[in-house]
C-alpha cells in the first residue's frame, strides 16, 4: 500500500523530468498523508500540467465524498474492473511525483517507520487515477486521485506485501494519454515496477503522526 510519502522536488526538477508544459512551485512536504491535496501530473488537450488533487478518489457517481477515505489506493491488477476506478482507469490517469515513501515494520509489537527512496535520486512517479466529482446541489466540486499499488519488490517486501506502482519516464506518454484505452496494454505497462533501484533506512517515529512535518521526518536513526 501507500499511506504516506514525501515530495520535495522543485518546480524546475519536476518540469524537466516530467516534461511539463504548465506547472507551479510546490511547497516541499515531508509527510504527505491521506485526505490532503497533493501534486499530480496529468495530460489536458495534449499538454502536461502539474495540478493539485485531493488524495482519496471520489467516483463521479458517489453520493457522499466520504467514500474517498476508502479509495486512497487501488490494486493495479483489478482497478480496471472496479466500479470506483473503472472509468478513471480508462481515460483519467495521472502521475504522482514523490521523493520517497514510508512503510512500517510492525513486528515485535512496534511500528518502526522506514523511508524508501530511489538510489539514483530521480523523482518517483506513482501511477495514479483521477476523477471529477460534484455534489448533487452543484455547490461543491472536487478533483481527487488514488495511487495504484502492486506486489512489493525488494527491499519493500521485507516490510509489506504491497507498494506503489512506479513508472519510468519512457512510459509516461502512454500512461497519461487519455486516448489510450486498451486495458491489456495498460496492465502490461503497470505490471512491472522499478526493480533494483530502491533502498530504505529507518527514520524517527516523529513521522508516525500525520501532522508532523519537516526534514526530521526523513532523518535516519540507528
Amino acid at each position: 500500500m501507500c499511506g504516506r510519502f514525501s515530495m520535495t522536488y522543485s518546480r524546475t526538477v519536476l518540469r524537466d523530468y516530467f516534461l511539463l508544459d504548465d506547472t507551479f512551485d510546490p511547497e516541499p512536504r515531508y509527510n504527505i498523508a491521506p485526505g490532503q491535496d497533493i501534486a499530480a501530473v496529468r495530460q489536458e488537450e495534449g499538454r502536461r500540467r502539474l495540478v493539485s488533487l485531493h488524495w482519496g478518489l471520489i467516483p463521479f457517481w458517489a453520493d457522499d465524498r466520504k467514500i474517498g477515505y476508502r479509495t486512497l489506493n487501488a490494486r493495479s491488477e483489478t482497478a480496471h474492473g472496479k466500479p470506483a476506478f473503472r472509468a478513471a482507469f480508462r481515460s483519467r490517469r495521472c502521475l504522482i511525483p514523490a521523493t520517497g515513501f514510508y512503510e512500517w515494520n510492525k513486528r515485535a509489537g512496534t511500528r518502526q517507520p522506514y523511508y524508501i527512496y530511489r538510489t539514483d535520486r530521480k523523482p518517483m512517479a506513482f501511477a495514479g487515477l483521477w476523477e471529477h466529482w460534484e455534489d448533487r446541489e452543484g455547490k461543491e466540486t472536487i478533483e481527487s486521485c488514488t495511487i495504484l499499488t502492486t506486489e512489493a519488490a525488494h527491499p519493500v517486501a521485507v516490510l509489506h506485501d504491497r507498494m506503489p506502482v512506479i513508472l519510468e519516464s519512457e512510459n509516461f506518454h502512454l500512461w497519461l494519454d487519455p486516448h489510450e484505452q486498451r486495458v491489456e496494454k495498460l496492465l502490461d505497462l503497470i505490471g512491472s515496477t522499478t526493480l533494483g533501484t530502491l533502498a530504505m533506512y529507518p527514520v524517527a517515529k516523529y513521522v508516525n503522526k500525520a501532522g508532523n512535518e519537516g526534514k526530521g521526518c526523513i532523518e535516519p536513526v540507528s
